[in-house]
Order: C-alpha cells, then structure tokens, then sequence
C-alpha cells in the first residue's frame, strides 16, 4: 500500500489556485460558517489541491457532520480554477438531495449544476450531458451513470465519490479516467478503525470530522 501510495504521487496532476481569497470565494456559497473540524477538513484538502500531485483523500465524518459543504468548497476551488467538478452518489435520490443542495447554495452565481441519472431518462439527460460535455455546467451529480461511455466532460479537475464503499476501485478509476488526472476526494459515514483504514486505503491520505455542526440531533 506504501508503494502505491508513493506510485500516486509521482503522477503529474493540477495543482489549483487555494489562496485565501478562493478559499474565502467558495465559503461565501454556503448559508453558514463551518465548524472547526470543517474548516480543518478543508484546510487539509486545499492544502492537496495546491500541489502538482493528485489528491487521493478519504474524507470521514458522521451523518450530518457536514461533508458535502467540505466537500462542495473543494469543488469550489476547482471550478474558480476553470475546471469542473463530478460527485457520484450510490442512489438517484441521494445524488438529486445533492443536486438540489448545491443548486440552492448557487443560487444567483451563473454556475450550473447538471443532474446525471440514467440514460433512459430521455430529451433532459441528452441536454444535461451535452452541457457537462461542452462545459456549461460545471458540476455534474450523479450515480454509476456517470460512467457511461457517452458522459464526458470539457475539462475534469475533481471527482468526489459519495458513501465511496458502495463503488469498487474500477468504477472510481473509470470516472478519474474521464479527465487528466483529477483531484480524488472520497467521502464515508462509516467509522473505519485506524488499521483497516491502512489495509483498504492505504492509498488514501485521511480527514476526520470530529464534530457536529450547531444544533444537530445526535445520530444515533
């Protein structure tokens, strides 16, 4: 695991634009202030992004703990950087809660947000992959659908993989493959003890939310 962890920092990837101000431009989004753990989280991903190399980050954190907002400023700081954005969820009805979330934090800014579901789906899938193709839209939500042959994109910086134990490594390497080597940030709810972490993913540098935000139920 060492090995190929240390084979995936050779490769040649995008280094992003994580100054202060992007970081601060892409918050300016979200309708509130991250915690301490969030901000931490993002800290540690900026600070990836920032270098030539790929990022291969696992993010975790409990439900409600706030990792689609972490994970939607690191979107953020691809799309500022001219590039797009993909997050995969396993279900339709997780990836259109994604869909309609990061609509709403978008609101009014020009950045547009295509929904991917299957192809059967008619005229509105042909018209959402021809804006993710040719770069209208700069975030694509979706499920395994975004791995059909047909789906391509203008210019790919980041893949975020959601619940990323429900898609096996090919299918996380068919989505990279759909750009030059974009950033990777998978996201987990499930506690992953330290050494199995090492065992699975051992590949993958780690970030942990430890907290939750202002007002939440406890999960139980």
């Amino acid at each position: 695991m060492a090995l190929k962890r240390r084979g995936v920092k050779v490769e040649h990837g995008i280094a992003f634009d994580t100054s202060k101000a992007k970081i601060d431009g892409a918050l300016t989004r979200l309708p509130f202030k991250l915690t301490a753990s969030q901000a931490k989280t993002l800290a540690e991903i900026a600070g990836d992004m920032a270098h030539g190399e790929p990022m291969n980050r696992l993010l975790q954190g409990d439900v409600g703990s706030g990792k689609t907002a972490v994970a939607f400023a690191a979107m953020m700081l691809a799309v500022q950087s001219g590039y797009q954005a993909a997050i995969m969820a396993p279900t339709e009805i997780l990836a259109e809660q994604h869909s309609r979330t990061l609509s709403r934090w978008l609101e009014g800014s020009g950045i547009s947000v295509a929904l991917i579901a299957a192809s059967t789906r008619g005229k509105s899938q042909g018209q959402a992959r021809e804006a993710v193709a040719k770069g209208a839209a700069r975030i694509a939500v979706g499920t395994h659908a975004l791995l059909e042959a047909d789906v391509k994109f203008e210019k790919l910086g980041i893949v975020v993989v959601d619940e990323q134990h429900r898609f096996g490594v090919m299918q996380r390497a068919t989505l990279i493959g759909k750009g030059a080597r974009p950033d990777v940030l998978v996201m987990t709810a499930t506690p992953i003890p330290r050494t199995l972490a090492l065992a699975f993913y051992g590949d993958l540098d780690q970030s942990k939310i430890t907290e939750l935000p202002p007002g939440r139920t406890p999960v139980v």
